[in-house]
């Protein structure tokens, strides 16, 4: 595939470890994949070659994937999410390349690498995994029933908070507001019908970061 052809697979074993390891993330970032969705192309990556650092690190960088950054951008501003973005790139390179280390000590790096074919051909069936995704589901649904019913959005940020625990709020419009800090609320107090007009909330300056104090 054209990513398995980034990645160095036949060359002594530090220069591809170190060049896997660090090419892992900007993959991840490139190919625009979620959290569940990296784990099937890890599994060709792997199959296809890389070594098992590079695998790991492209997991991780689930965090770094264009429109997470974007997100990024939005609510601190440019500054703040290139140091965001490369504080987490630089750990997950370490920290995969921690996993490598302990996995190669222990001898639990697979010595069988499954054929791309095999990985895409299989089919969904009934196995213990299939019994934690029905758990995680469950759970997942818990979790999104527990926010709507108490969870609130910022209007100034964006954020959802807990309306029963965030000691900052504010009644305009008949209604009490909710904000997950002190500078959101002052933003908001300061010209409430911005927030809340339809009409002049398209005119209000993009939010570059706050106080969560």
């Amino acid at each position: 595939s054209f990513f398995n052809g980034l990645f160095i697979t036949n060359a002594p074993a530090a220069p591809r470890l170190l060049e896997n390891v660090a090419l892992g993330p900007v993959v991840a970032a490139l190919s625009f994949v979620c959290s569940v969705g990296n784990v099937p192309l890890a599994a060709v990556l792997w199959a296809g070659g890389i070594s098992f650092s590079g695998v790991i690190a492209f997991i991780y960088a689930d965090l770094i994937i264009v429109p997470i950054v974007l997100a990024y951008r939005k609510y601190y501003g440019w500054t703040i999410t290139w140091r965001i973005v490369a504080i987490m790139f630089a750990t997950m390179v370490l920290a995969a390349l921690a996993v490598d280390g302990i996995f190669a000590a222990g001898g639990l790096i697979p010595k069988h690498r499954p054929s791309v074919d095999s990985i895409t051909s299989r089919g969904i069936e009934w196995n213990y995994t299939t019994a934690l995704n029905i758990v995680f589901l469950l759970a997942a649904a818990a979790l999104f029933s527990l926010t709507v019913r108490r969870g609130a959005k910022d209007p100034v940020c964006g954020m959802t908070v807990d309306r029963h625990k965030t000691p900052h709020r504010s009644v305009a419009g008949g209604r009490t507001v909710y904000f997950c800090g002190a500078g959101c609320k002052a933003k908001f107090d300061a010209d409430p019908d911005a927030y809340l007009d339809p009409s002049r909330r398209e005119a209000v300056p993009a939010h570059g970061g706050h106080d969560h104090s």
